[in-house]
């Protein structure tokens, strides 16, 4: 599933009051194909570098308001 996919599943999950557990599942697919999408097409700037960290950091902290503003920096 490409990041856009992801992204607009996300949404819908979202959209359709789904269980935080897979919302959460769906946040921790979309973090791991952003850091191969990152690394694999030469665009590990520090910009995007920065996003997938600060992805990874809120996803570890459970805070899903900074998981909310974040989705769109790795898009």
């Amino acid at each position: 599933m490409d990041i856009l996919d992801r992204l607009r599943r996300i949404e819908q999950l979202e959209q359709a009051n789904a269980a935080p557990a897979a919302v959460l599942n769906e946040v921790r697919e979309l973090l791991a194909e952003a850091e191969v999408w990152v690394r694999s097409e030469g665009r590990e700037s520090e910009r995007a570098r920065a996003a997938v960290d600060a992805l990874r950091g809120a996803l570890q902290a459970g805070d899903e308001t900074v998981l909310e503003g974040e989705r769109t920096l790795v898009a």
